[in-house]
């Protein structure tokens, strides 16, 4: 439930609800936070032509939200530029990446795709469609599903940068099975409860699905970012913000 904050101006009194994720500028906080995990820098504009195989039997992991060759997001975002644009230079990978979907597999891709992934990348229709996927899997359900839960801007953070690593299945280790563990343990303001004591609840049950894996048991992530701000009573996810992952600090100033 959002707190007004009230500021008298004269005799005249007006309420202004802090803004939520949904807010451009508060969006851009939400993509450098992420950035800075997902890769250690705040600059996630850079990140459109980012491609790797971490390791993680997702296959390649790529762009700004990390879509994945074993997961069908990057499947769907090749698609989306390829109806947009036909004669990109990814449309030819289509065949194997539809292969490979479901797998780690690198079959058909390798070098040449990792090339042209990041030949891509400088074309402004493949960043305008991967900020469309990113908000049409990612970051809309995210912050309507916090929204609903009663949520402000730190609690719909917490939510996208889960549904980012875990994917918004219901299964015990994506999105959905962390939320429902959460609700297990404490109430979602919605339904009466008290928003700290609920994304604390949160946060414990996304730290039980990152060590469940090995690629993600690394949760400085929650541990010195999003617990840091839980902790400051930062609700609003107000700048300055200061935080650490991995070990390196960062700051968001405004």
């Amino acid at each position: 439930m959002l707190t007004a904050m009230c500021l008298s101006l004269s005799l005249a009194v007006t309420c202004v609800s802090p803004a939520d994720l949904n807010n451009p500028h508060k969006k851009d906080i939400a993509m450098q936070l992420v950035s800075s995990a997902e890769n250690s820098s705040l600059d996630w504009k850079a990140q459109y032509g980012y491609i790797e195989d971490i390791k993680d039997e997702r296959g390649y992991t790529a762009g700004i939200i990390g879509f994945c060759s074993g997961t069908g997001d990057m499947l769907e975002l090749v698609e989306l530029y390829t109806r947009r644009k036909p004669s990109n230079v990814l449309a030819k990978y289509l065949p194997a990446l539809r292969r490979v979907n479901g797998t780690d597999s690198h079959k058909g891709l390798g070098k040449p795709f990792v090339k042209d992934w990041k030949k891509a990348a400088a074309d402004p229709v493949f960043q305008r469609a991967q900020d469309h996927e990113r908000d049409r899997v990612y970051f809309d359900p995210a912050v309507r599903r916090a929204k609903k839960d009663g949520l402000r801007a730190l609690g719909q953070f917490a939510y996208y940068d889960a549904m980012v690593m875990h994917g918004p299945g219901s299964d015990k280790l994506s999105f959905g099975g962390i939320r429902k563990a959460a609700l297990a343990k404490a109430a979602s303001p919605a339904r009466g409860g008290d928003e700290v004591t609920y994304l604390n609840a949160f946060l414990d049950a996304r730290k039980a699905a990152m060590k469940a894996e090995d690629a993600h048991d690394d949760t400085t992530r929650v541990d010195t970012m999003q617990r840091v701000f839980l902790r400051k009573g930062n609700l609003d996810l107000r700048p300055p913000l200061t935080w650490k992952v991995y070990g390196d600090k960062y700051t968001i100033k405004h």
